[in-house]
């Protein structure tokens, strides 16, 4: 055996040269501009969410807790501005009010949304103008269409009257009514709400990848079938997003039912948002009205957390 000793496995590595993985100034310089450059894009929208959300935000939760009426400094009261929530009958009316109304415009709306969409992504002569047909209800002035559906609910010269009459029904007192004056709110708001939902799901249709419904065509699968196992699940995001949207839109309605009905016949149809409104512009009552806006969000935040829950929102929007 010879003398030598075996070279060692641990033999000392030669040291990294300074600066190897250190960037060049240059780099350096340009990520620094582009962070600066960043930052004031995005301060506009920063500091308007602050001023315009966050601010109102934390004043709302403060005066919540007092007794204010603009014109003599806010009371600490406690709790009392929410005890009295409890046993405000009308305002546990504009509750129920407001979810009957967003149970029956959101589906109903979405569901007609669909089944347009639909029909305007096939090659359909004319479909453009369709389009910009139905779309026009959501870019219209909320103020002005209440007017013309108060013309077209008018009992004695109004169009749906007219219109029963000449098949030979008599027609309600629409908007004077406790039966029929929710329904024809709702009537509104779907009709309003198609535009928006039929472009969303338009342009998530045109979206969706065409192989796979050749490949299905090729296997025998049916439109119908196509329309379950394909086209249903492949919107899920876009459902998710109008679904939330509408939901909050709903809860948020105010001009129909202002101009309509003002929140009658006898609080039939009176909204969530329309009881905050009296509360804080007509009775003065700035921090009850807080209590009720603060209820409003709470309610807004449990639907959107319990619908992407169910819906599955987090890889829905992935």
């Amino acid at each position: 055996m010879s003398g030598t000793m075996a070279p060692t496995r641990d033999r000392a590595r030669p040291d990294t040269p300074p600066g190897r993985n250190a960037r060049p100034p240059q780099r350096r310089n340009l990520l620094r501009a582009r962070r600066r450059a960043g930052l004031l894009m995005v301060a506009p929208a920063v500091l308007h969410a602050v001023i315009w959300i966050g601010i109102p935000l934390v004043a709302a939760v403060v005066l919540s807790f007092t007794s204010y009426d603009v014109l003599t400094p806010p009371r600490f009261v406690g709790l009392e501005n929410f005890r009295d929530l409890l046993s405000d009958n009308v305002f546990r009316r504009a509750v129920l009010n407001t979810s009957i109304y967003t149970f029956f415009t959101v589906p109903v709306a979405m569901a007609i949304a669909l089944l347009i969409a639909l029909m305007l992504n096939t090659k359909l002569a004319g479909r453009a103008i369709f389009r910009t047909a139905i779309f026009i209800p959501q870019v219209t002035a909320t103020i002005a269409v209440a007017l013309v559906w108060l013309w077209i609910y008018d009992p004695r010269s109004g169009l749906a009257n007219a219109v029963l009459s000449f098949l030979g029904l008599d027609g309600p007192a629409w908007l004077s009514s406790t039966d029929w004056a929710m329904p024809a709110v709702i009537v509104v708001g779907v009709w309003q709400g198609i535009g928006l939902k039929m472009l969303i799901y338009l342009a998530a249709l045109q979206s969706l990848p065409a192989d796979l419904y050749e490949a299905a065509s090729v296997d025998g699968a049916s439109k119908v079938r196509q329309f379950f196992s394909l086209t249903v699940p492949l919107l899920r995001p876009a459902t998710f997003f109008v679904f939330v949207t509408s939901v909050i839109g709903a809860f948020q309605s105010f001009d129909q039912v202002y101009i309509l009905t003002d929140g009658g016949p006898a609080n039939s149809t009176t909204m969530m948002t329309y009881e905050i409104y009296k509360s804080a512009f007509r009775e003065f009552r700035m921090g009850y009205a807080c209590a009720q806006s603060l209820v409003l969000f709470a309610l807004l935040l449990f639907l959107t957390l319990l619908n992407r829950r169910i819906t599955g929102g987090d890889r829905a929007t992935r």
